[in-house]
């Protein structure tokens, strides 16, 4: 099959331009395939971190992409959507996580799909966290553009289909990152990190967001006693300076080492080599890729039954879950977690990596869209 993709792309960065580069890796290799990426991805003022594009610390896929497709740009649209359609593909895939993209995504699916190409999105929000009142007239116009989705929770499919009772879908669960190395030992990275080895290690990890939970995180490190440390370790969208003041104000706020900062992909094995267990206590969620990097280092992870976290984590059994978002469940939680065995936990990450494959993941879409 003929398949363009149109997303994030080297040298852009990030868990969305890592995801693409993985599934075209796979797709390649039983199809023919062209990646598009964004001339401009975001304007400044939608991504507040400190660079959109990969730097010397990243260790990135490199994918030989070409810069079509300014979003910010509406005259251009039309060009790259004929710039798309010139290469004949018989499939266009990309990917949707936030309702900025629906003009621009939309307009060049409108636009394949006009010229007969199968238009397949793979969805990673349909509904954002922080949602305004025009993300779904947007998103359902941007979807009736499309021929088909790819969602990867039971709650994006369930957003999915309050949009668009009608739309056709296949369901994939995310798969598992590849590209990090290996795990360390752990008193090997808690002395490059500066932190106490022979402390319980909980991780935070990833861009820091209001709907990600970093505030109940931090309550519940207040009801946890000295033999409990927590790394957080991201890039804060705004201010990180309200965190900054709950951790000054809890006990023993010397217990959590902050690095608040873009986390290059050579530092990855570092933070969940120095971790006993992972934490996602979010407020709102759909899927989450840290859930996939804490598979890849056989890391248990605690979250918040919110959104597909119960089908990666709970249902899995590759950690526990917490029925209400709330700190002290979550500090109760955490204490369970270190009364517990946690081979088990680790025994079921491991038959799940074995059914996470990309090229089970590529395969299935091609299946998905030949059937449209």
């Amino acid at each position: 099959m003929k398949i363009a993709m149109l997303s994030s792309f080297y040298p852009l960065r990030g868990g969305i331009a890592q995801f693409n580069a993985s599934l075209y890796q796979s797709l390649k290799k039983n199809n023919e395939v062209l990646p598009f990426t964004f001339k401009r991805q975001y304007p400044d003022f939608l991504f507040p971190g400190e660079t959109q594009y990969v730097t010397v610390q990243d260790n990135a896929v490199p994918v030989d992409s070409i810069p079509i497709l300014d979003t910010a740009n509406p005259f251009g649209y039309g060009g790259a959507a004929r710039r798309i359609a010139g290469t004949n593909p018989e499939l266009l895939i990309m990917r949707y996580w936030m309702t900025y993209f629906a003009p621009s995504e939309g307009w060049v699916a409108r636009k394949m799909k006009n010229e007969g190409c199968k238009v397949v999105t793979i969805m990673d929000n349909v509904i954002p966290h922080e949602s305004k009142f025009f993300d779904k007239p947007f998103t359902r116009w941007f979807m009736k553009q499309n021929s088909g989705f790819v969602v990867m929770s039971e709650s994006v499919q369930r957003d999915l289909l309050s949009l668009n009772p009608q739309a056709k879908f296949i369901y994939l669960r995310h798969p598992l990152y590849n590209h990090f190395g290996q795990k360390m030992n752990k008193a090997e990275a808690c002395e490059k990190l500066g932190v106490e080895a022979g402390k319980k290690t909980l991780l935070f990890f990833g861009f820091i967001r209001d709907y990600k939970g970093l505030d109940l995180l931090i309550d519940a490190m207040d009801r946890l006693d000295k033999s409990f440390q927590l790394i957080i370790a991201g890039e804060s969208y705004g201010s990180f300076e309200k965190y900054g003041k709950q951790i000054k104000n809890i006990h023993y706020p010397e217990r959590i080492k902050v690095f608040n900062r873009y986390i290059s992909d050579h530092e990855v094995p570092l933070f969940f080599s120095a971790s006993d267990v992972c934490m996602l206590p979010y407020k709102s969620a759909t899927q989450s890729g840290i859930t996939s990097i804490a598979f890849h280092f056989d890391l248990p992870l605690i979250a918040t039954n919110t959104g597909g976290l119960n089908e990666a984590i709970g249902k899995t059994g590759a950690g526990l879950m917490i029925s209400e978002i709330n700190a002290d469940l979550l500090a109760a939680a955490i204490q369970k977690f270190f009364r517990q065995e946690r081979a088990p936990f680790v025994e079921n990450i491991q038959k799940e990596k074995s059914l996470l494959s990309w090229d089970n993941f590529a395969a299935s879409i091609c299946s998905f869209a030949k059937g449209l």
